[in-house]
């Protein structure tokens, strides 16, 4: 697959305004990647200088704490972007590993592209402050939610937020993204089920 051809260059293209033209010199920043299931991208502590933008696949964000307790921030399935936004802009240690959940293809993108880009055409800086804007909302959110709603409304949530994934992540991690014990999001479940029947 050439670079221009890629479900990321169509994705920018219809989102932001840009013409493919404009793209032409600044696809050596971008690089396309196959990942096998459980390859971890980028690892806590190290430094991280690409986004990555999910062509085929699933990939999750996470941390581990002292306890070996692994809490997911969020899942990326196909046509979103993933990134450790502070690494990457402030040179600082990722404080997430990204891993992928199944085999993907990823585009990674260097900061370069986005920067060059950005300075060249305003519809595309717009598109950026609108993602950057849409993700900071996404993680205010998860905040209120999980410090004060039920493990049901976020189970809900989880399931309008990410509903091409639901049947492709595994239930312990659905949990840990929900910031609950596997046996809370089982009676969850069940409590919906006989609720729908």
């Amino acid at each position: 697959m050439v670079l221009s051809g890629s479900l990321f260059a169509k994705h920018i293209i219809e989102n932001s305004g840009i013409k493919s033209s404009d793209l032409n010199n600044l696809w050596h920043f971008c690089s396309l990647k196959a990942v096998t299931k459980n390859e971890i991208l980028t690892f806590v502590g190290e430094q991280s200088d690409c986004f990555y933008f999910v062509e085929t696949g699933l990939l999750k964000q996470y941390s581990i704490d002292k306890n070996g307790k692994e809490h997911i921030l969020q899942f990326a399935p196909e046509n979103w972007f993933l990134g450790d936004r502070s690494s990457i802009f402030y040179d600082l240690p990722a404080s997430y590993n990204i891993q992928a959940i199944e085999d993907c293809v990823v585009m990674t993108i260097k900061e370069e592209f986005m920067i060059s880009v950005a300075q060249d055409n305003k519809s595309f800086a717009n598109y950026m402050n609108k993602l950057l804007h849409n993700h900071i909302r996404h993680l205010q959110k998860r905040i209120t939610q999980l410090l004060s709603t039920s493990a049901e409304d976020r189970y809900l949530d989880f399931i309008k937020t990410y509903p091409s994934i639901v049947q492709r992540v595994p239930q312990g991690m659905v949990a840990s993204y929900l910031g609950i014990a596997p046996e809370s999001l089982s009676r969850v479940r069940k409590e919906l089920m006989k609720r729908d029947s």
